[in-house]
Formats: C-alpha cells, sequence, structure tokens
C-alpha cells in the first residue's frame, strides 16, 4: 500500500478500472476531491419562511423596519408623564385623572396623555402622545371611578421598549451563510420578511446496487437481503442540507445500471450510490463511471477502516461517489468524505460534532496504515466515562443505530492498548449515560425484564461481550449487572464459584440448552445429547458450529467434546441465533443453543443442560434507583411470568 501522490486521472478510457487506485490517505483523497469541485457557485432560490428552515442564507439581509415600530408599553398599566409622579411616595399620594380610552395591543391611541391625567394601557400597546412612562396596574389604587392614587414616583422610559430598540431599520440583521433555525425565523417574521434567498439544497440521487437487494415490505427470498443503505443514506443527505432522491436498487446488469446512473446525473446535482465498489465480479459501478465524464476517479481505494473500497469521481462538474456496501462502512465513510462536501454544496457550515474523553476497557487491534473507526457506546464508570467498543462488525447497522459515537485509532499505530484515554466523537449533540449497564452475556429474556424500565423512561445500555468479559467489567466497576451462566466443573454448580469480592449473585432464570439440528435428521433424532454428538463425530461429513470463547455455551461444548476438534470447531459465532441460523441455512449440521431460539427456527433440539443464567451485582450499586427497578422488575409477577412465556424457567 503507498500513500504517494496519485494523479489525477485526465484520460478515463485508459484506467484498468478492475483494479484499485493508489490507495490514499483519508486527508489526501478529500483533499482531492474537494479540488475537483470547488470553488463553485451555491446556486440560490427564494423560500418562504416555513420552507426556509435548516438552509443558509443566499444574501445578507437588512432590517427594512424598526422593531418595535413604536413605543409600546412592557407591562399592563397606566401611560402617565413622569413629571407628575416627581413628588409621589407613600405620605404624598399623587391623583391622577383617567383618560377615556383603553389601549390595547393593535390600537392606536387617539388622546394625548396631558398633565394630570393617565391612560390605561395593555402590555404591548403603543405609548400615547404625551406619555413618557408607564405605572404598573400594581402600584395604584382606584381613586373614584375616572381617577387613580399612584404612590411612588416613575423614570422617564420606565416600562416603555421605544420604537427601534430592539432591531433599528436598515440594520445588518442576519449575515450570508447563516443557518435559519426557529429564532433567525422569528427575526425575520418581526420584520415582516415572508421569502428569503437561500442556497439551493443540492439535489442528490441515491441508488442501491445488487442483485441481492431487496425493498423492505416485500418478501425475503432465499440469499437476499433488505436494502438498508438506500434509506440510511437518503436520510443522511437530507439531514445533512441534500434534497435526496432515493431511485430504488439496481441489479448488477451493467447496461441497465449505467442508464441508470446516466439518467440520475442528468436530473440531479450529485450521485451516491452503495456497493459497488470492491472487486467482485457483480462490482460494476467504478467501471461506468469511466463513461460519464471527466475527470472521472479521482480516489479509488481509502486507508479508512471501515470503508476501504469507498470510490470518489468527479463527472462534469458532479460528484458521484461510491459507498461500500456494508451499513457500518457505508455510513462511517459517507459522514466522513461525503458529508464536508454535500453540506459546502449547499452553503452549509461544517458539521460541529460534540467530543468527549472516555476510557477505552480493552485492547482494540487495528490494520497498520489504516486509519480505523471504531463505534463505540459510554457507560459511566467509578473514575469517568468508559468507552465499549461495538465487535459488529461493518456489516451490523445496529452497530451504528445503538453506539453513542467513535473513537479514531491512526493509520500508524496497530492497536490501542487497554486504559487509554481516547477522544470520542458523539453521533448526538449530547450523550445521556445510561440509568442502568449491563455488560456480559446476552439474553432474549433479558429484554423482557428491563422493557419495563425502557418503558418508564429509563435509559437501559446492555453489552453483550460474554459471561467472562462481563463478570471482568463487573470487577472494574463499569456496569451495574453482568448477566453470566458459567458452570464450574469442581463444584457442580454455576456461577457462584466465579464471583469475586464486592459482587453478588441475583438468580435470574434457567435455560435449556441442547443441541441443536435440522428436523428429521437420523443422526440426532431421537438421541440423547451424547449420543448425537457421537454420531456426528462418527461421520466426517458432519459439520458443527461452535460458540464464542468466553460463552458459556462454549463451556458446554467443550464439555461434551473433549480434545476433539471436529469440523466447524472453529467457527464461532457470539450468539445462539448465528448458531440457529447456520444450522437452518445448512451451512453447518449442528450446534448448541438454547430451546426458545431452537423452536423460534423450526430446528429439532435435544436437551443437555438447564444452565443457570444469573447475574453478578456489582454490590456498590445496590442502591442506585434504576438498579432497584430491574430487581423489582425481574422478582414481579409480570416479569415472571413474560420470562415463562418465553420458554424460560424463572428461578
Amino acid at each position: 500500500m503507498s500513500n504517494a501522490k496519485a494523479p489525477l486521472p485526465n484520460n478515463p478510457e485508459g484506467i484498468d478500472q478492475d483494479q484499485f487506485l493508489t490507495v490514499l490517505s483519508r486527508e489526501q483523497a478529500l483533499a482531492r476531491f474537494e479540488a475537483a469541485l470547488f470553488p463553485r457557485p451555491v446556486p440560490a432560490e427564494s423560500q418562504l419562511l416555513a420552507d426556509a428552515l435548516g438552509r443558509a442564507l443566499a444574501e445578507d439581509i437588512v432590517a427594512p423596519i424598526d422593531v418595535p415600530p413604536f413605543d409600546r408599553s412592557n407591562v399592563d398599566g397606566f401611560a402617565v408623564r413622569s413629571a407628575d409622579l416627581a413628588m409621589a411616595g407613600e405620605a404624598t399620594p399623587v391623583r391622577l385623572m383617567l383618560n377615556d380610552e383603553v389601549i390595547a395591543c393593535g390600537t392606536a391611541p387617539v388622546r394625548p396623555v396631558l398633565s394630570g391625567t393617565a391612560t390605561s394601557i395593555a402590555t404591548g400597546g403603543p405609548v400615547p402622545r404625551g406619555a413618557d412612562a408607564i405605572v404598573m396596574v400594581e402600584h395604584t389604587q382606584p381613586a373614584g371611578p375616572r381617577a387613580i392614587e399612584i404612590r411612588r414616583a416613575a423614570s422617564p422610559g420606565q416600562f416603555v421598549s421605544y420604537a427601534g430598540s430592539d432591531i433599528a431599520r436598515g440594520e445588518a440583521l442576519l449575515r450570508a451563510g447563516t443557518v435559519i433555525g426557529s429564532r433567525e425565523i422569528g427575526m425575520l417574521a418581526a420584520c415582516g420578511i415572508s421569502q428569503v434567498l437561500v442556497a439551493r439544497a443540492p439535489r442528490v440521487a441515491v441508488i442501491s446496487t445488487g442483485d441481492e437487494l431487496v425493498q423492505p415490505g416485500k418478501p425475503l427470498r432465499p440469499a437476499a437481503i433488505y436494502d438498508t443503505n438506500g434509506a440510511i443514506v437518503t436520510a443522511a443527505v437530507s439531514e445533512n442540507g441534500g434534497e435526496a432522491a432515493f431511485l430504488g436498487a439496481v441489479a448488477d446488469d451493467e447496461e441497465q445500471l449505467e442508464a441508470a446512473m446516466r439518467k440520475a446525473l442528468a436530473a440531479n446535482d450529485m450521485l451516491v450510490l452503495s456497493g459497488g465498489t470492491s472487486k467482485g465480479a457483480g462490482d460494476l459501478s467504478h467501471r461506468i463511471i469511466a463513461r460519464l465524464g471527466k475527470p472521472g476517479i479521482i480516489a479509488h481505494g481509502v486507508a479508512l477502516k471501515p470503508g476501504k473500497p469507498l470510490c470518489l469521481a468527479v463527472c462534469d462538474g458532479k460528484p458521484v461517489v461510491i459507498l461500500p456496501g456494508f451499513p457500518t462502512s457505508a455510513m462511517f465513510t459517507f459522514h466522513d468524505m461525503i458529508v464536508p462536501v454535500l453540506r459546502r454544496m449547499a452553503g452549509l457550515p461544517p458539521r460541529s460534532d460534540a467530543r468527549v474523553n472516555a476510557k477505552v476497557p480493552v485492547r482494540i487491534a487495528s490494520e497498520l496504515g489504516r486509519t480505523e473507526f471504531v463505534m463505540v457506546s459510554l457507560v459511566e464508570g467509578d473514575s469517568g466515562l468508559i468507552a465499549y467498543p461495538s465487535g459488529k462488525g461493518s456489516g451490523a447497522i445496529t452497530s451504528f443505530a445503538q453506539a453513542d459515537g467513535f473513537l479514531k485509532i491512526d493509520a500508524l499505530a496497530d492497536q490501542m492498548p487497554a486504559g487509554t484515554e481516547a477522544e470520542v466523537t458523539l453521533f448526538t449533540p449530547h450523550v445521556r449515560v445510561p440509568d442502568l449497564v449491563i455488560v456480559g452475556s446476552h439474553c432474549t429474556g433479558l429484554d423482557l425484564v428491563t422493557a419495563p424500565l425502557a418503558h418508564a423512561g429509563l435509559v437501559v445500555r446492555s453489552i453483550a461481550v460474554g459471561s467472562l468479559g462481563g463478570l471482568a467489567a463487573a470487577k472494574r466497576g463499569e456496569c451495574d449487572f453482568a448477566p453470566i451462566h458459567l458452570f464450574d466443573e469442581k463444584s457442580d454448580s454455576y456461577n457462584t464459584p466465579y464471583l469475586a469480592d464486592g459482587l453478588e449473585l441475583v438468580p435470574g432464570w434457567r435455560r435449556m440448552q441442547g443441541i441443536v439440528f435440522r428436523k428429521r435428521d437420523r443422526r440426532f433424532d431421537g438421541r440423547s445429547a451424547q449420543a448425537a454428538v457421537r454420531a456426528a463425530l462418527d461421520d466426517p461429513a458432519c459439520i458443527m458450529v461452535n460458540r464464542n470463547q468466553g460463552a458459556g455455551t462454549r463451556i458446554l461444548i467443550d464439555r461434551l467434546l473433549g480434545d476433539i476438534r471436529p469440523d466447524g470447531y472453529w467457527n464461532q459465532p457470539r450468539s445462539h441465533n448465528a448458531v440457529a441460523a447456520a444450522v437452518a441455512q445448512h451451512r453447518a449440521d449442528w450446534g448448541m443453543t438454547i430451546a426458545p431460539v431452537a423452536q423460534a427456527a423450526g430446528l429439532g433440539f435435544i436437551p443437555f443442560a438447564e444452565e443457570h443464567y444469573d447475574f453478578a451485582l456489582v454490590t456498590a450499586r445496590k442502591q442506585r434507583p434504576a438498579v432497584q427497578a430491574f430487581l423489582k422488575a425481574l422478582a414481579s409477577d409480570e416479569g415472571r411470568a413474560a420470562l415463562a412465556g418465553a420458554g424460560f424457567r424463572p428461578a
């Protein structure tokens, strides 16, 4: 891999599009992309105030009138001459006669305030001729049907807002480039401005590519996946000042895809595709770009993780972006590399992302030579924020949606050591630390118990790291509970032997672990777990699916296998659902999961051991309100009934 500067592709026809161009650093790729696009004029259009929200002003706005346009009262009371009240006091009240009019909002005064008189006036009413102060109604007393007494002096200008005191005619109200929010709309409306000239939102066409894509709402055929990138990218374009048009998914047909890309470019200012940037046989998008306009591809291959296959191009002045197909890769590269360009085209300022410092509790391995972005979930530790990395990979959409932010590992580093204080860029302006933190082994029953807490407004953060990882987090004081299901052969018991000082066991529920297989498989049907495993081991064609190290299920599997390592042993997914999916989809013939998961997948199930899914509670956190709410939900009749209904046996 080289970070040397590569020439811009002036001759698209001569580019070998079947290979990555020279892999560029993030900074090089972004600089070249922007250099090929800018400077450029930002088109403007007139918009009604209601439609201008979030847009950038294209010109300075000068106030056409004074605001307020007249002297007005700030309180309910009486318009007076301050000189009449110069000697007023508790012992020397001043009596004023009331004029025969009441000045309300929107009512122009008719009668002047002469010496010795006052006029009733409402908040916002125009101050009448002759008056120079307002006395609050609370500071007066009736003195007959048409008079009042005042026992305190009034200074000139008291409770009066003068014309132009808020905004003066001819004053620069807003500058070009200002992003219009609710406050700006209020200022414009106060000046009587109903339309403004704003930067036109760039029209951005979004196309997903791939034979495997199915649009949400339609049946999912075998080996197909729902198109998530189309919806995500379309929303992200709108969030960052673009006018997005999702044109659907196009199959891996070069002629069809080229026609769709040409049509999209002709009608829009920018084209964003997802998929088709890697070197699979069906990846066509990057080859088509060379025929769409000059200069063509600017960067194809960026030293980012996730996001290396990113392709940046400019075709006759219009940006064309091909994002990686995996959702997390697509979103990281879009926000990091495309958003700056999109916002600049929309006349908007760069994003101002909030950042916090947090400690990373575990070592994060990284690939030397690529800047890596790692999504993290934030929890409150004993001495500050803790940033737990997400391990779901670049294909996981939930890792992006559920994370609080991300941290950056420099291209020159091959790891981030445990205990590192790192800067976390937040996905939202503020981070809300969760009320309850659960770190350890995940179970669908956990969602049932925490549902009442979430409905009550508590933020529950559950991080799946396995039983042993959860215990380690609990010992470090990084969570409230660590769900565990660890069998100790020496004591022939679950979980209690693994507790350390400062932890106590809270019984959870029992769940049946067993062998999962496809129904009517004679190697397993009607056998005990031990006999089924022996039959599987006797068949060289029989493939297993394992579980990850640190999982309680892995301990049970190893008890069954002893020292034998059959085909599939090193296939180690991190969840029960993944095991069931591997068997159901014929990628494996057997594995170990829990009964509710096997039943939901329509698979055969041989019971092996009822394991104890319990909670290691950090004693020092026991009295926290959210912890008490969890304990109450766990022990409630409703919680126990929900667990039983899902196939678990409450302890």
